[in-house]
């Protein structure tokens, strides 16, 4: 049994980090069994990053490399149709959507805006964490993005990059079907990964704002939502 190791929910997705939604929604379109354990601990991950895999003892970090172990360690064929332009695209698509999470998660634990509404809603679905716990996070992802860079940048600045990848990926998304044609593909879970944790995400930044308005991104992710199910426990 494959078990995915990820951040706890919030609002009604099985991953409230993208990456953690990325895999549980690549395991879902591809048919795997699998258990999710939800934690905060990400100390004993590869990287000491979520998301990360164990099968049968071995402990696969990085949703990437997580997705492209599956993919090769149980021969799974949900990309085998894709043309290496397809390929070139999905690359860029997913360097893309690097650059994006930084812009949501600055927007979650840095935006003195939106904080409080983000660390009342953490509370509330996770009685567990305390006030010092998020000071603590806050503090962590600060520095983070300091390091990174996105820390540097005014908040208004920093949200007008994050909708600049969302206006690119609404043109890149077909009024139709999937990324790649009728049938999802890795692609499609990793952008659900991202439209997921902002469509359904209950607080109103303009990353919300330009997704609720996007219809086709918004089709796109409830189509996606609708496959991958519920939340496991």
């Amino acid at each position: 049994m494959l078990t995915l190791y990820s951040f706890p929910s919030l609002f009604g997705v099985a991953d409230n980090n993208p990456y953690g939604l990325k895999v549980y929604a690549f395991l879902r379109l591809a048919g795997m069994p699998f258990e999710q354990v939800h934690i905060f601990d990400s100390s004993p991950a590869p990287r000491g990053q979520l998301p990360y895999l164990v099968d049968d003892g071995e402990v696969v970090g990085d949703s990437e490399t997580i997705i492209a172990y599956l993919i090769r360690k149980h021969g799974l064929t949900i990309d085998a149709a894709l043309t290496r332009s397809q390929r070139n695209t999905n690359l860029l698509i997913t360097r893309m959507l690097d650059d994006l999470y930084w812009v949501m998660s600055y927007s979650r634990w840095q935006d003195e805006r939106y904080w409080p509404a983000f660390s009342s809603a953490l509370k509330r679905e996770h009685p567990s964490l305390t006030d010092d716990d998020l000071l603590k996070a806050k503090e962590f992802n600060r520095q983070r993005y300091y390091f990174q860079g996105i820390g540097r940048y005014e908040p208004d600045d920093a949200i007008a990059r994050g909708l600049a990848d969302l206006a690119v990926l609404g043109d890149l998304i077909p009024t139709h079907g999937y990324a790649h044609g009728d049938t999802p593909t890795s692609i499609d879970a990793n952008i659900y990964g991202f439209t997921a944790n902002i469509h359904f995400y209950e607080i109103a930044t303009p990353l919300k704002r330009f997704v609720d308005e996007h219809e086709t991104l918004v089709r796109h992710c409830r189509d996606i939502h609708a496959i991958v199910g519920a939340p496991q426990n």
